[in-house]
């Protein structure tokens, strides 16, 4: 695996701006969301405004992935994201949900998620996951992705290449009246091929006009993930794989996780809806 020193914490920028005209999700400017009572099956209006949310979503986090390259920061990554959300009318779902300051999460190296946009520069061989949602038509779209940057070493390079594996082989198993965890038992028995870890406290989510809607989707065998998988139901699948340990543990700034051994980990993300016969990816670009 690549020698890279570990990650430090950078210097935050002030907080990035929305228009006034664009819509806030109902937490920005409180503790918490409220919690989510409605159906986790969508009807089709808001599955097509999901799809809109969605493909923003998408587009953002290719935008801001093209910019991915030695001597970049992290913050900048955050500003070509947030840029372009707003210019498409959308709100960066993230930023202000439970405090978090930013537009998406940009999770490098050991960072199994949640990393917070800050003077961090990249460096040639890291690995940096992005995590972007957008908010727009009173429905949130999520995904994130795994990229390279520069000269990145096998191990790595493989990693993410089978953990964006592990996504597509979940997202095929998605089928009306299958229980949620076979979603985990696929990402699990494929990620045992080649000895990796795969994240238990972090998970896939229920998502629509919450962010979070209380549905649960976990990445690995969990015998207790009962709940029935039916048409027009919308969630999330973002495995996290690494290189050793699925402990981890927590910064300081209440939001970066690292692993415990602090070796290597990436991920995939799609948010879905449940058709008749199996799923469609709503985050598109």
């Amino acid at each position: 695996m690549s020698g890279q020193s570990l990650l430090v914490p950078g210097e935050l920028s002030p907080t990035r701006s929305v228009p006034g005209n664009i819509r806030r999700p109902e937490y920005v400017g409180r503790p918490a969301p409220t919690p989510y009572t409605g159906p986790e099956v969508q009807d089709a209006e808001t599955i097509e405004r999901m799809r809109i949310a969605g493909r923003i979503a998408a587009q953002a986090m290719e935008e801001a992935a093209k910019h991915i390259a030695p001597g970049v920061t992290t913050d900048e990554l955050d500003r070509v994201a947030h840029e372009f959300m707003c210019d498409h009318g959308a709100y960066p779902s993230t930023l202000g949900y439970r405090g978090f300051p930013k537009s998406l999460c940009a999770s490098i190296n050991e960072v199994i998620c949640h990393g917070i946009p800050d003077s961090t520069v990249l460096r040639d061989g890291d690995i940096v996951n992005l995590d972007v949602t957008a908010y727009i038509n009173g429905v949130h779209g999520d995904n994130n992705a795994t990229y390279l940057c520069g000269d990145v070493d096998e191990e790595s390079r493989l990693l993410v290449e089978r953990t964006r594996e592990s996504l597509n082989r979940a997202i095929k198993a998605v089928k009306p009246g299958r229980q949620v965890n076979v979603i985990g038992r696929v990402i699990e028995s494929y990620a045992k091929r080649f000895g990796y870890g795969v994240v238990r406290d972090f998970t896939g989510h229920g998502i629509n006009s919450s962010f979070h809607s209380g549905l649960i989707i976990p990445h690995y065998d969990a015998a207790h993930a009962t709940t029935v998988i039916q048409p027009g139901m919308t969630f999330t699948i973002e495995p996290m794989l690494t290189l050793g340990t699925y402990e981890y543990d927590m910064w300081d700034d209440g939001w970066t996780v690292v692993t415990k051994d602090r070796k290597r980990t990436a991920q995939f993300e799609h948010t879905l809806v449940v058709t008749g016969t199996g799923a469609e990816i709503l985050t598109l670009p």
